[in-house]
């Protein structure tokens, strides 16, 4: 009787812990500095320029076009090159959904063919819409401008690479505000930088240096596979700065973060970056180990440590090994009886 009392209740002891670990880990109050950028009105129908936009559209948004030559009657159907070539979808749930296509482009685009002179046309960039507007103060455009300037890619170019290089604005979503699929972000993430770091042909208009192939760039990363679907690449590959949401001053390939200790640690390099959106007070609570790693599906081993959880699994491990300890205290002198 007396055995099957200590077996109660060392499976309440261990059922408790367990309980105790999965309520904590699934606290549904942690907060997240998230800003919700979800518009339900986008949408081509509630766009007041989809009919001037269309008559763009129906060229840059098609396969095809056809080339006509009023003078002499000939027309031509030609195919529409990829790099100019938009989805209407995309832009009218993007950030830029209400603009017309001659916000940013030369009305001269209206005469067509177009005059030579708009394949030189300078292209507008974030600061130039967005910048020292208390509007958009919450971006922090100003900041961001900087941290690009003092990156590899605008010290390499001469300053010719701009905000758009990376983000397309004409299918631009902000994802690491809206998001809360980690997967979705870094997969975004990722693909934008992949457009020009695994396409010869985009790499090669913008920089003299040969492409190299980011597999074996990257054969000294254990588990290569996995830390691609895992994490960003700016995560390895670009400062860290606490003011921004994400950085953008991108390191040279040299300077790159190749110690694992950077991120498997507990004070992790992702919880500046990657897991920014999560309240301070939060990450250093709680760690890892909350509602934002187990809807993500995201677990970074050695970075979810939790004081409390270490010293409350301290004391349970002590405990039932006291427990353990009583109870064959007590089977020995029961047989020596």
């Amino acid at each position: 009787m007396r055995r099957k009392r200590i077996n109660i209740l060392l499976f309440i002891l261990i059922s408790g812990f367990l309980g105790l670990l999965l309520i904590y880990s699934a606290n549904p109050g942690l907060s997240q500095d998230m800003t919700d950028e979800v518009n339900p009105s986008k949408g081509m129908a509630n766009n007041m320029y989809a009919e001037e936009n269309e008559q763009c559209f129906r060229c840059h948004g098609e396969k095809s076009y056809v080339l006509e030559d009023t003078i002499l009657g000939l027309k031509k159907k030609v195919s529409m090159c990829e790099q100019n070539r938009l989805d209407r979808n995309e832009f009218y749930n993007s950030v830029h959904w209400s603009f017309s296509c001659t916000d940013c482009h030369s009305y001269d685009y209206f005469e067509f063919p177009h005059p030579l002179s708009l394949r030189f046309e300078e292209y507008l960039n974030c600061i130039d819409c967005h910048g020292y507007d208390d509007n958009f103060a919450k971006y922090k455009f100003e900041e961001i401008e900087v941290d690009h300037m003092k990156s590899t890619h605008y010290q390499t170019s001469d300053g010719e690479f701009h905000c758009w290089n990376c983000h397309d604005p004409h299918s631009y979503k902000l994802l690491s505000r809206s998001s809360e699929n980690l997967t979705e972000v870094i997969l975004e993430s990722n693909l934008s930088c992949l457009k020009c770091h695994g396409n010869t042909d985009v790499f090669e208009l913008l920089s003299d240096k040969k492409l190299g192939n980011i597999i074996p760039q990257h054969d000294w990363l254990p588990n290569q596979e996995l830390h691609f679907q895992s994490v960003r690449c700016i995560e390895c590959h670009t400062e860290v700065n606490d003011s921004l949401l994400i950085a953008h001053n991108i390191m040279s390939s040299d300077s790159a973060v190749r110690n694992c200790v950077e991120c498997h640690s507990q004070n992790s390099l992702l919880m500046g970056s990657l897991y920014k959106f999560q309240s301070k007070e939060t990450r250093l609570e709680s760690g890892f180990m909350n509602g934002a790693i187990i809807h993500n599906n995201s677990y970074v081993i050695g970075a979810n440590r939790s004081r409390l959880l270490n010293v409350v699994s301290v004391l349970l491990f002590g405990l039932t090994l006291l427990v353990m300890a009583v109870h064959t205290g007590f089977r020995i002198i029961h047989r020596k009886k």
